[in-house]
């Protein structure tokens, strides 16, 4: 029944390894015949019981060309034994044993049928493209096949994949190879010019393999449609070949035609996107163009926006592509890149995971009751950031509270759309606007319907639309629009209403728009050159021509987050008396650093995007203390530090660190700024301004931290004064990392004592500074009698020659201690 494939000589290993364990990895290159041959085979398998078989598939274009190719392969129509199920479309029946879906529909299946009751088997195909889909869907069924479904067998199948590091997060289970054909792929390196735009290389590749190569059809791997349509363009001479166009927004009959063979017998170029590296099978392909180019998703969490880049491939992707030559027989891989610079390459693409909008995946999990991802096993765990944030969204969308999925996120679940579409569709249908929601939800999800330069404006797309419906003459592109009244008619019967029953601009598309994207209703700061700003604070411009800029609000349904300033490429004006849902009032309490004054007002604000304030005379006392407390922290000279305050700190720093066994409590400033409230609050009830501040007094304040017993002891363990021989009482210099206290002293003042000063109750000897007249150090020491016995004569000759008239006895240990220049002499 099945041509003979490579996957042949790895079936019956297959069927016992199923048999028995739960779950395997196959790994086969492109045309082994995994994505078509295996699911057939393994449909009278015992361990299957009759039950039916899900394969996910990560594009609608490829799950309905491969349900196609089985259901040929078995002589049959789609719909009967194989079927698929895909956004918007299915073809499945009673009889239907093997039904292809994208990724999507699987996590949906599982949250209406925990259990997946009837299913033998789920095959993950093209895991390696590492979709968000593909990997929810996997931890998902993995939860299932645990708590519920034991016998539930899982397969994960890939041309390109680390199965080492996947096979050991599935608990080990076995990894099967298939080699491929042996047909050899011939790589030619064509790297082009440097700043010569892609379109001019591309088509001079095509041509150059056109003449190099006489058999076999063209496959084109190109980043993005724009791509494609500009290539097409550089081609639309080329008379020796039909010139195709292949992506996921085409037509299915367009789809077709770049799938088989020209019916005029011509040789084909397909111009295609990535959606051709995998499962699809053109037939008659023999060479191969890559531009070694893909566009990628990139969510940016610090904007909320996702953005398509254009990227280098990956090294597996790159493999992939050239591999699509080889599939028939000996092919030709054009490579448009230096052989040298391959290795260079990334080696697999990143999964989808780490750089998407997880709203999707965060609505998921909430329906399932997870609240902990790691309570799932994951292929690669969601990045906390984006989930948290994501999240946020939920809640303020309404689906979330408190962490937890409510009504009208269920409601949105139902809905086969982004939670923010969906949103807005439910908000539609409770104010009456469905009919206008299906069409507003139609544009957003597919391409703009009208031409370049044909502004922002998302109400001429809606009336571009209605004329189209009409049968009128519509500025719109024809395919496109046939395409969003494709979209717009499914969600009319998804919702059953009716079409809008009036052409021409609504204005209630802006409130619409603001119910998808409440945190893109963008405020005007610059009508003259178009400039915007959003709720999260980022500038976002428009065309200064467009009409759309003199508006004071605008909804932004579409907009390129950019570096510094975004580009707004859709939007409709919105009231802002519409927004009441938005707008969110908050009591603002702030110290003014500049004025040094504590300011409060009343504030109304859509995100950062204040709309109106007030002056507030009231403020709540615990508020106006955290604010006072901050603003401590930010500028402690706030705070009158004492010399005497000062001087009493260390000194209890000094006993911390001197008597460890004690509980002195750390006084030192950054752990007291670090803390501000539990000790100051209490004192700043009179405080508004920063003079406020320098009339409370730090030393009653500070001294209420230490127990009262530790208190009453400080004088008398840390002095801050020492009387010396003299009779003069001479200040302690204290440091609060605990460094003995410096006795800074004439030396002469100092005749007649034998032993170093000490404090902290005789433990710590103090560090003397012996002055000289002129209070200049002459030595530093904690062992008085040493210098006295020892240093003392050499200090002595010097201080002699330089204070003549000062008194300096041979002997100090007797001589008598003085503060001036000589003892007076007895009569």
């Amino acid at each position: 029944m099945f041509p003979q494939l490579p996957i042949h000589t790895i079936l019956p290993a297959v069927r016992s390894q199923l048999a028995a364990q739960n779950t395997l990895i196959v790994q086969a290159p492109p045309g082994a015949g995994k994505s078509t041959v295996l699911p057939l085979a393994l449909l009278d398998a015992p361990w299957l019981a009759g039950q039916k078989i899900l394969m996910l598939e990560p594009r609608r274009l490829a799950a309905r060309a491969v349900a196609r190719r089985m259901a040929d392969l078995r002589g049959e129509r789609v719909g009967q034994t194989v079927g698929y199920r895909v956004r918007f479309d299915r073809k499945v029946g009673p009889d239907t044993r093997i039904e292809v879906l994208t990724e999507g529909i699987l996590t949906r299946m599982i949250q209406q049928d925990n259990a997946l009751e009837g299913v033998g088997l789920v095959i993950f195909d093209e895991f390696h493209e590492r979709s968000l889909q593909a990997d929810l869907g996997l931890a998902l069924t993995r939860q299932v096949q645990d708590i519920l479904r034991e016998d539930l067998r899982l397969l994960l199948m890939s041309a390109t994949l680390d199965t080492d590091e996947l096979s050991v997060l599935l608990d080990h289970c076995p990894t099967l190879q298939s080699e491929g054909r042996p047909y050899p792929v011939e790589l030619r390196y064509l790297p082009p010019p440097p700043g010569e735009r892609l379109q001019i290389s591309v088509a001079r590749a095509v041509r150059q393999a056109l003449r190099e190569v006489p058999e076999g059809d063209l496959l084109v791997f190109l980043p993005g449609t724009a791509d494609i349509r500009r290539t097409a363009e550089q081609l639309v001479d080329l008379s020796e070949a039909a010139v195709l166009q292949l992506y996921g927004d085409l037509p299915p009959a367009e789809q077709e035609r770049a799938l088989r063979p020209d019916p005029a017998g011509r040789r084909k170029v397909v111009l295609s996107t990535s959606i051709a590296e995998t499962s699809l099978t053109i037939e008659g392909v023999g060479v191969v163009i890559d531009s070694g180019k893909a566009r990628v998703p990139r969510f940016d969490p610090r904007s909320g926006f996702t953005r398509l880049e254009t990227v280098d491939v990956t090294r597996d992707a790159a493999d992939q592509r050239s591999g699509r030559s080889g599939r028939l027989g000996p092919g030709v891989a054009y490579r448009l890149w230096a052989e040298g610079y391959h290795r260079h390459l990334i080696p697999f693409r990143a999964p989808e995971i780490q750089s998407a909008d997880l709203a999707p995946l965060a609505l998921e999990l909430a329906a399932w009751g997870v609240q902990d991802p790691e309570e799932l096993t994951w292929a690669t765990a969601p990045p906390a950031g984006a989930l948290a944030q994501a999240r946020d969204l939920l809640t303020q969308l309404q689906a979330l509270a408190a962490g937890k999925l409510t009504a009208h996120g269920k409601a949105l679940l139902r809905l086969p759309t982004h939670p923010r579409v969906a949103h807005m569709l439910e908000t539609a249908r409770k104010m009456g606007l469905s009919a206008l929601a299906t069409d507003v939800a139609a544009l957003l999800e597919e391409r703009d319907p009208l031409p370049r330069g044909s502004g922002a404006d998302l109400r001429l797309r809606l009336d571009a639309l209605r004329t189209f419906r009409a049968g009128g003459r519509s500025p719109g592109i024809p395919k496109v629009l046939a395409r969003v009244e494709r979209v717009a008619k499914v969600w009319r019967r998804i919702l059953r209403c009716g079409p809008p029953a009036t052409a021409g601009a609504s204005d209630d598309a802006g409130q619409l728009i603001a119910a998808v994207y409440p945190d893109r209703v963008a405020r005007n700061m610059d009508p003259a050159h178009g400039r915007f700003r959003l709720p999260n604070g980022r500038p976002a411009r428009i065309e200064a021509h467009d009409p759309l800029a003199e508006f004071p609000w605008l909804a932004v349904a579409q907009l390129d987050a950019g570096q510094s300033e975004g580009r707004i490429w859709s939007a409709a004006p919105v009231d802002p008396e519409m927004l009441s849902h938005l707008i969110h009032r908050e009591e603002v309490v702030q110290w003014d650093h500049a004025t040094g004054r504590l300011r409060a007002r009343m504030e109304q604000r859509i995100g950062r995007l204040l709309l109106d304030h007030r002056p507030l005379t009231a403020v709540a006392e615990a508020a106006r203390i955290a604010v006072l407390c901050a603003a401590v922290q930010q500028e402690p000279s706030l705070l009158a530090r004492t010399e005497p305050l000062e001087q009493w700190r260390k000194r209890v720093m000094s006993l911390r660190a001197w008597r460890t066994e004690e509980a002195w409590p750390d006084l030192s400033w950054e752990t007291l700024l670090a803390e501000v409230e539990p000790w100051l609050g209490m004192y700043l009830a009179e405080v508004r301004k920063r003079e406020d501040f320098g009339r409370i007094d730090l030393r009653p304040v500070l001294r209420g931290l230490l127990p009262w017993e530790l208190g009453a002891r400080v004088e008398a363990l840390a002095p801050t004064h020492l009387e010396v021989p003299s009779g003069s009482r001479i200040r302690l210099e204290y440091a609060e990392d605990g460094r003995p206290p410096v006795l800074a002293v004439r030396l002469q003042e100092m005749f007649g004592q034998l032993e170093t000063p000490r404090v902290n109750a005789g433990r710590t000897r103090v560090m003397v500074h012996l002055l000289s007249p002129a209070r200049r150090p002459v030595q530093v020491t904690q062992d008085l009698r040493g210098f006295w016995a020892g240093s003392y004569q050499d200090v002595r000759k010097d201080l002699r020659g330089r204070y003549s008239k000062h008194y300096w006895p041979e002997d100090p240990f007797t001589a008598q201690a003085i503060r001036g220049v000589k003892p007076r002499k007895k009569k």
